[in-house]
């Protein structure tokens, strides 16, 4: 029997809730899905969540969640290669996907006649994926080409691998989720085989059909296409046993580059146990990162010239996650300037309640960014989708507001306190190096 379910609550929207109807089903073989009709627009966005990303990997086979994003795209049973983004496209849609360390999604932006093609096309290669040597070597290339771009020859790029391997030592957050090189070479068809069946099972998977839709009929074509599909056995427990860092740690890195920079990270909670503390840590991040008047920008850019930018970031992470502040250093500056400059600002943030203005601002600027996201099917789908993989349920993403305006501003003092210590600090220089020459032919 369908457990359809819709959340309606006018008071609280004309309170300014961000509350909005969402009609959900759980199907036989497990798959969760959720449904938000919305007309403003003629357009829908199908969003695919399969809990699964760099933290279900093992030793050796790093990399494969980010490598079977684009096996995904690489044909199946019934639409070959190429042919999921001709048929997509010749019918005015778009695709993309993404890997992160806890979850793999897949989405697709399209009219909405293009429903029952775009269900077909994802339920052929949830069914029939083409895993052959050959398919696992070209797109394993493609891999590789993308890994020597974004990090071997990206210094802000390595500058975050180093990061994460070394504040990190037990944890899978330990790994890039590119994949070590020597990882991806070690892959093989039996390996995506045994991948897809476990972590792309429907069991595993939150699935959000957002726009243009009337809910009943929609969830008869999902249900028609998705139902078949057979549920497998839970994926293996990730073990997230990271010991509590007792010292800073520091790492140096090499390499060519324009300008120094560094990146500083604190262990803080991940969503899974964080509960009211998140909150007040993305308003530290706001307050810190968050546009031209926030602190580092004003201390560091503006007012000293010690920093071309500056960003603050509060990761979100199932389990225990990094607050990373990234810098690069002006022309003429030294990084241990530079970081001094950065740590001096986050010991005020632990010694100072902010005042009631900045921190209203901040609460306004986060709320202003959820609406903008809600503007689109494909941002509440997003949206959607991540608050049941990271929070465990839809409904978190209508509780943000209220949690947000209730942080006070000694909360926001407390966390600043309790995680910008020297002991939970790692931090990573880039020094630039000449460039190496080239061997000869």
């Amino acid at each position: 029997m369908p457990a359809a379910a819709r959340d309606r609550n006018p008071a609280a929207m004309a309170a300014g809730d961000l509350r909005f109807p969402i009609t959900r089903e759980r199907l036989a073989n497990g798959l969760e899905i959720l449904v938000v009709e919305d007309h403003t627009v003629p357009v829908v966005t199908l969003f695919t969540f399969f809990r699964t990303g760099s933290r279900h990997e093992r030793t050796g086979r790093t990399g494969i969640s980010h490598l079977f994003e684009h096996l995904m795209f690489n044909g199946a049973k019934k639409y070959g290669p190429g042919a999921f983004d001709r048929a997509l496209e010749s019918r005015g849609g778009t695709s993309n996907a993404f890997t992160s360390e806890d979850v793999t999604g897949y989405y697709e932006v399209f009219p909405p006649a293009a429903l029952p093609t775009v269900v077909d096309l994802e339920v052929d290669r949830l069914t029939g994926l083409t895993l052959t040597e050959a398919s696992l070597k070209s797109e394993r290339e493609v891999v590789k080409e993308e890994r020597r771009e974004r990090v071997e020859e990206d210094p802000m790029g390595a500058l975050d691998e180093l990061l994460q391997a070394t504040a990190y030592l037990a944890h899978p957050y330990h790994w890039p989720v590119v994949g070590w090189p020597a990882d991806l070479d070690a892959i093989t068809v039996d390996d995506c085989r045994e991948y897809f069946r476990v972590h792309y099972a429907p069991n595993n998977a939150v699935l959000v059909l957002s726009g243009d839709v009337e809910p009943r009929a929609a969830l008869e074509a999902l249900r028609k296409g998705y139902g078949a599909i057979p549920s497998q056995e839970p994926a293996p427990a990730v073990v997230a046993d990271e010991p509590e860092q007792k010292g800073e740690r520091r790492a140096f890195l090499r390499r060519p580059a324009q300008l120094p920079a560094l990146a500083i990270a604190f262990h803080v909670p991940g969503t899974k146990d964080g509960g009211a503390t998140l909150f007040a840590l993305d308003l530290v991040q706001t307050i810190l990162g968050g546009g031209e008047s926030s602190r580092l920008q004003q201390a560091l850019v503006r007012d000293r010239p010690l920093a071309t930018s500056v960003q603050a970031e509060n990761l979100d992470r199932i389990d225990p996650s990094l607050f990373v502040v990234r810098a690069e250093a002006r022309p003429g500056a030294t990084l241990d300037a530079l970081e001094r400059g950065i740590v001096a600002e986050l010991e005020r943030l632990g010694r100072e309640p902010v005042s009631d203005r900045e921190l209203q601002k901040a609460k306004n600027q986060a709320r202003m960014d959820l609406l903008r996201q809600l503007k689109t099917s494909a941002g509440k789908a997003e949206l959607l989708g991540s608050a049941a993989v990271f929070f465990g349920a839809p409904e978190k993403l209508f509780e943000r507001p209220q949690a947000l305006e209730q942080v006070t501003a000694e909360q926001v003092r407390a966390a600043a306190a309790r995680f910008f210590r020297a002991d939970n600090r790692t931090v990573v220089q880039l020094v630039p190096a000449e460039p190496e020459e080239k061997a000869g032919p």
